[in-house]
């Protein structure tokens, strides 16, 4: 089957099944791996990225889901909040392996597009799932803490 899926801004045709997962489409056609597979059940986070600005779990979103919608990866995120967050990230020094980390930014940049003042719970909530193997749950917390400082401070 034909489609048109908007990915980072561009229209871009793709032939796949509509159960496709929008994961196989982004890394597997389109190249674009930055996004990452870690379970294919939904569990870790390792696969999220933006779909109408909201987080979604791209091994289970199927590609019949995304028409006419605007799908955002680690590639594509952009402005103000990506660019607080990234730069929050790299002060803190967040990444230890690195592998979850596409899903983690992409979590906390839709967590702080919502919610520019995020306290302790409401972080831990919205990365709730967002598994990180080497344990850098504290320096995440700290850096979307920073991330929201930098967002204040203009």
């Amino acid at each position: 089957m034909s489609t048109t899926v908007k990915i980072n801004g561009q229209a871009t045709a793709v032939v796949a099944e509509p159960d496709t997962p929008l994961l196989w489409l982004l890394r597997g056609e389109l190249k674009l791996t930055g996004t990452k597979f870690g379970c294919g059940m939904a569990l870790c986070g390792a696969c999220t990225v933006h779909l109408d600005g909201q987080p979604v779990r791209g091994c289970v979103t199927p590609l019949a889901a995304v028409g006419g919608k605007e799908v955002t990866t680690i590639e594509g995120l952009s402005g103000k909040v990506a660019d607080a967050v990234r730069a929050a990230w790299l002060e803190i020094d967040v990444v230890q392996c690195g592998y979850c980390q596409s899903g983690q930014i992409m979590a906390a940049a839709a967590l702080l597009a919502a919610n520019p003042k995020p306290s302790d719970p409401e972080i831990d909530a919205a990365m709730n799932g967002n598994l990180c193997r080497c344990g850098t749950y504290p320096r995440i917390r700290a850096a979307i803490h920073a991330a929201a400082r930098r967002l204040a401070a203009g």
